[in-house]
């Protein structure tokens, strides 16, 4: 596989700082050079440039940043567009989870049937009337279905980027109240970490492949390290407890890469300045390894 590393060291969408040194961190931590040990050529074109919010003005409180992630949006969009259609692999390192707005609706732009996977403590399905912190980078999902602030959801000029019905959730456990009701409203398919406890994450992952990979089609793996219980990665901004284990996000990624079908990967929110010797962004670079074919034997 020929993999573009793009590189968004966005923070502008959530309320601490740390996430801009994310994409840096995952790098240190040997990304480059283990995918190439499995076969994968590898080209990091570095990383966007993203404003220092304190350069910035807040904008709306219920939306802030939202003229510069909105930028951000479009720019990563081409450039996420620009390695697919010279058949690259394209893999996004964040930064908050804002960048996905970007880095979704670029794939979706060459993938017009692309389903999202969204690997996630929360499903960042909020809107403008139901966020209790205005941060962006929990309403970005919302956006890629159609829901939400027209500048959020019109980056690239359409709407919506992704079918609603090719939308999967799989990890939540902390979603505000206002965001459960548009979950159930639009009929978005959320599998709990209670949904986890109950079945297992084979036959979690075997449903949300076949949701969003319906009728054979493209899949964007979206990986929040959030998703993980905090004890395996403890540098994220809004950690909570009882996420995924080390082995369970394993499998979750050995099932995506058996899958075949996944043709883009971003991997959000590692913040070093929270995090322990590195522990995070090794974690999101062997998860990563794991998505993009490593295998035990």
């Amino acid at each position: 596989m020929r993999i573009r590393v793009i590189g968004a060291p966005i923070d502008l969408g959530a309320d601490r700082r740390g996430v801009d040194i994310g994409p840096r961190a995952i790098r240190y931590a040997g990304l480059t050079e283990q995918l190439q040990r499995l076969g994968h050529s590898v080209n990091d074109v570095g990383n966007i440039n993203i404003p220092l919010p304190e350069n910035q003005p807040t904008g709306n409180p219920r939306l802030k940043y939202l003229e510069p992630i909105t930028k951000l949006a479009e720019e990563l969009s081409g450039t996420v567009s620009d390695a697919l259609q010279d058949e690259e692999f394209p893999l996004i390192l964040g930064g908050d989870h804002s960048m996905s707005l970007g880095s979704i609706s670029g794939v979706a732009r060459v993938h017009k049937d692309v389903g999202v996977i969204w690997v996630d403590a929360h499903a960042d399905f909020n809107v403008e009337d139901t966020t209790p912190s205005g941060n962006i980078h929990g309403m970005i999902l919302a956006a890629l279905a159609g829901i939400g602030d027209e500048h959020l959801v019109n980056v690239g000029g359409w709407a919506p980027k992704v079918d609603k019905n090719k939308i999967v959730i799989v990890g939540a456990r902390d979603l505000d109240e206002g965001e459960q009701k548009l979950l159930r409203e639009h009929n978005i398919h959320v599998f709990t970490m209670s949904d986890l406890d109950r079945r297992g994450i084979s036959y979690v992952m075997q449903e949300a492949i076949e949701i969003a990979g319906a009728n054979n089609g493209p899949i964007h793996l979206s990986l929040d390290m959030d998703s993980l219980d905090p004890r395996e990665a403890p540098g994220v901004g809004t950690p909570v407890r009882g996420g995924l284990s080390y082995r369970e996000a394993h499998f979750a990624m050995e099932m995506l890469a058996e899958s075949q079908r996944l043709v883009s990967m971003d991997v959000v929110e590692v913040n070093s300045i929270l995090d322990r010797e590195n522990t995070t962004a090794q974690l999101a670079v062997e998860l990563t390894l794991s998505a993009l074919g490593k295998k035990i034997l």
